[in-house]
């Protein structure tokens, strides 16, 4: 061969590259670095489907010479000559990746052809998206209409894909959605626990609470309860939990998670291997569902678990202690015999408010600060970021001041410390009324984000704000 080498078609010598290593001939060898150097000297009269091809191998391989860089040059300055759906989703699934320029110019081809791929092309495009994490809205809202367009049931995996794809991408498209959760439903029984548990996921992080989904979900796992592990079973609690969702069988649901999470044995040694992480999760979870146990409350408010968050300053660290002091919040307002431990009072101070000047203000938190000074007649009667010791921030205002007393926050709210933190404010003990001159009224602020993509209803975390600060003797005046 290569002595003749010149003597072969350009279709021959593309496949002979291709088969020279599945027929175990050394990478470095003569006949193959000859048929490669051929290869390159050809590049530029080879019809674009070669190209394609040439490219598609080549990465499949994981080639790492002169040859494949030589190829992604020449793709992106033919890019035009595309002509066929099937090779620009090739192309975005196989080699997408390693050129970020290739990849630009396939996004504008794709959204030209976008009408004539077939659901699993659209699937396909989708993942690379998601994969390479490029949030091409107008690519995306292509593939969303073009899907809306396709008659009949999808199949199941261009369901979960394309759930998996808009997820990642954060995209969310409500007709989409509507229509991927409705084709699911039927085949939730099919599924793997893995498949349940990464479609429960992905509807929460994109807000969408389909109840018969999600009963169907929960059926699921008192179905399946030995073939889902901890892990996964967790995973499935924590988006319920998000989405604010009760299951309609509540009492039989969380007595099977009680049982997994306090079972003995084996369970009870895959309990104490789950990531602290995830375990603060699962407590927290539960106490949105208002299903905590003192066994629960107590593994995460004990002094040797929740110093090993302090000091972290990772952003999974973060998020953890804030759940812990919603869960420390929840054992004192909502869990009438809790006995302890919590955490220390110098625990519960502001490592948040540090951060908060760095955090661009919001339209309605800017709307906000200009209305409350007008509404309540003065600027000494509101805070604005007040940090909580139940982990919430609000803001605050005092309403109705008695004649003669000046507009001072009240001594008796104020938490040990209070010099240095002075928003930190305790509620009144459990059962009885707020004793300061005047009422506590929280200004909370629900942005877009807090509410399901559905409707009107809060998520899970802005549930659990309202009853914590209910119950520590707050007036709510919310805003959203």
């Amino acid at each position: 061969v290569p002595r003749q080498i010149s003597q072969v078609w350009n279709t021959p010598l593309v496949q002979l590259l291709r088969s020279l290593p599945a027929l175990g001939l050394a990478r470095g060898g003569h006949t193959l670095r000859s048929v490669e150097q051929e290869v390159l000297w050809r590049l530029r009269r080879l019809p674009l489907r070669q190209l394609v091809l040439l490219a598609e191998q080549l990465a499949g391989q994981g080639h790492d010479g002169l040859l494949l860089p030589e190829v992604l040059r020449k793709l992106e300055l033919r890019w035009t000559e595309l002509d066929g759906a099937r090779s620009v989703v090739t192309l975005m699934a196989k080699v997408g990746h390693l050129s970020p320029a290739l990849m630009e110019r396939l996004e504008d081809k794709a959204l030209e052809l976008a009408e004539q791929f077939d659901p699993d092309e659209l699937r396909r495009v989708a993942l690379a998206l998601a994969l390479q994490q490029r949030r091409c809205v107008p690519l995306l809202r292509a593939l969303s209409y073009h899907l809306l367009q396709k008659p009949g049931e999808l199949p199941l995996p261009v369901l979960t894909d394309l759930l998996f794809a808009f997820s990642k991408l954060s995209f969310q498209q409500p007709q989409v959605l509507h229509r991927l959760s409705l084709e699911l439903q039927p085949h939730v029984g099919s599924l793997s626990p893995a498949q349940v548990s990464r479609c429960a996921r992905s509807f929460a992080s994109l807000r969408w609470l389909s109840r018969p989904l999600a009963e169907a979900i929960a059926q699921y796992c008192l179905d399946n309860t030995q073939n889902l592990s901890l892990t996964q079973l967790c995973g499935i609690l924590v988006s319920f939990a998000r989405l604010n969702f009760q299951p309609s069988s509540s009492e039989e649901f969380f007595s099977m998670i009680h049982e997994r999470l306090q079972g003995q044995g084996q369970e009870q040694e895959q309990e104490q291997q789950l990531d602290m992480h995830l375990l603060t999760d699962v407590v927290w979870s539960l106490c949105v569902l208002q299903q905590p146990r003192a066994p629960h409350l107590r593994q995460v408010l004990a002094p040797e678990f929740h110093t090993r968050l302090r000091g972290d300053t990772s952003p999974r660290a973060q998020s953890s202690w804030l759940k812990l002091l919603h869960i420390n919040a929840t054992a004192r307002l909502e869990a009438p015999g809790y006995q302890g431990p919590f955490l220390p009072p110098e625990a519960l101070g502001g490592d948040r408010d540090r951060d908060k000047s760095k955090e661009k203000a919001t339209p309605l938190q800017r709307g906000l600060r200009e209305a409350l000074p007008g509404a309540l007649g003065g600027h000494d009667l509101a805070r604005y970021d007040v940090s909580t010791v139940y982990g919430w921030d609000i803001g605050e205002c005092h309403l109705l001041p008695p004649p003669g007393l000046p507009p001072a926050w009240p001594p008796s709210c104020a938490t040990p410390g209070a010099a240095t933190h002075p928003g930190h404010l305790p509620g009144p003990p459990r059962g009885m009324a707020c004793r300061c001159p005047r009422a506590r009224v929280a200004v909370l602020r629900w942005e877009v984000p807090q509410f399901s993509s559905r409707g009107r209803e809060l998520l899970g975390r802005g549930s659990l704000a309202r009853r914590h600060l209910r119950a520590a003797g707050f007036l709510l005046a919310e805003v959203s």
